[in-house]
């Protein structure tokens, strides 16, 4: 097991470095927090009339996706086509459409499926642009409790308007953990993790959503976040926020990230050492964690 990587530039943001103006960024930024809002409206739509969408199953266990997942990244690629063409986007549903701008937006349409078509509230819509190599803008908007995070590089993280900042929490035991997990991967390495958590005093948080639960790490209900592995449009703008709320994380864009997905742990700066320290207790290299 290894957590972070030396980049081998292969994504596609990686490939083209491009420079944004402060003044093209808070034009994306702003068209992101439009977008989100719009999408979030058409999911929540979707959401109040569940018994009537057709669900299916991608890749077995609770890979699964929606009519509503399929139209609201439909509107999104839509938006971002009208107000920037050359721009490329990525996405859960329709994959990877390269731009010539050498920026490329990142979406989710719906982040924990399962939890929405189960009626539960812990989705969202997840957006980032990444420039560079590094996610510039996240945006995270949970329709249910009309809570919207957003931030872009530079300028800060927000929660509904509001600076938000990570946790003050000192060692594990201070708060919740977030973890992620899939059937990606093995049963074992899950159970491992949280034992060595559990054992440690710290305990863990997990609602169905990664973005989400990133976007929690950045306002503070969470102290940190781990995964083994999670796609890039599930957390890429999370980690945005994270950054511009003043926490950390690794390199998540290493080894092809973009497109194959990777690793994640990321927290409150002074959350760092008792993660390592975990990490180190499965078996898993932190040895590439600045």
């Amino acid at each position: 097991m290894r957590l972070c990587y030396r980049s081998r530039e292969t994504t596609p943001e990686r490939k083209n470095h491009v420079t944004l103006s402060i003044e093209d960024r808070t034009a994306r930024f702003t068209l992101a927090q439009d977008i989100a809002r719009e999408a979030g409206a058409l999911a929540l739509g979707y959401f109040e009339r569940l018994s009537t969408l057709a669900v299916e199953f991608k890749h077995g266990g609770q890979d699964v996706v929606s009519i509503a997942d399929r139209e609201v990244e439909v509107l999104i690629r839509a938006r971002i086509a009208e107000a920037f063409p050359d721009d490329g986007v990525l996405g859960e549903e329709d994959g990877l459409v390269e731009g010539k701008s050498g920026v490329l937006w990142v979406v989710d349409p719906i982040d924990g499926t399962s939890p929405f078509l189960n009626g539960l509230s812990h989705w969202c819509v997840s957006i980032a642009v990444a420039v560079g190599g590094e996610a510039e803008i996240g945006v995270i908007y949970a329709p249910v409790s009309d809570e919207f995070f957003a931030g872009a590089k530079g300028l800060g993280a927000f929660l509904n308007g509001a600076p938000i900042a990570v946790a003050p929490a000192r060692a594990i035991e201070d708060g919740l953990l977030g973890f992620g997990s899939n059937h990606r991967i093995p049963p074992a390495d899950v159970g491992r993790f949280v034992t060595a958590l559990l054992e440690a005093g710290g305990m863990f948080y997990r609602n169905g959503s990664g973005a989400l639960m990133l976007a929690y790490v950045a306002c503070g209900r969470l102290v940190g976040y781990y995964e083994q592995h999670i796609n890039s449009w599930d957390c890429l703008a999370g980690l945005c926020l994270i950054r511009e709320a003043g926490g950390w994380h690794n390199d998540f864009l290493a080894s092809d990230g973009m497109l194959q997905g990777n690793r994640i742990a990321a927290g409150a700066p002074q959350m760092k050492a008792g993660l390592v320290a975990l990490l180190e207790r499965v078996g898993a290299s932190t040895e590439t964690i600045v």
